[in-house]
């Protein structure tokens, strides 16, 4: 698999593709893009005993993570700095 910068891989997402550092330990991880697939969210703030529904999300970048699980992700220095970035088709 060809590797390429971070600058590569942000531009792949954003055109749909899966991407992942050559360099994590999980097996499995990968980041995508939110572009609009979730439109729409509901949540019950139930501590501050606000309920909102139908709020608009803004587009972000979620990860896979070795567990199966889906979290948001925020590129450290490290990430943005590497060259190890490969894309997932």
């Amino acid at each position: 698999m060809e590797k390429s910068n971070f600058g590569v891989a942000l531009e792949a997402i954003k055109q749909g593709n899966k991407i992942a550092r050559e360099g994590w330990n999980g097996k499995g991880m990968f980041l995508f893009y939110n572009n609009g697939r979730l439109n729409t969210i509901s949540y019950k703030a139930v501590s501050e005993g606000i309920i909102e529904n139908g709020l608009e999300v803004a587009p972000f970048i979620l990860m896979k993570t070795a567990d199966n699980k889906l979290v948001p992700w925020l590129a450290s220095q490290t990430d943005v700095l590497a060259e190890d970035w490969i894309i997932i088709n």
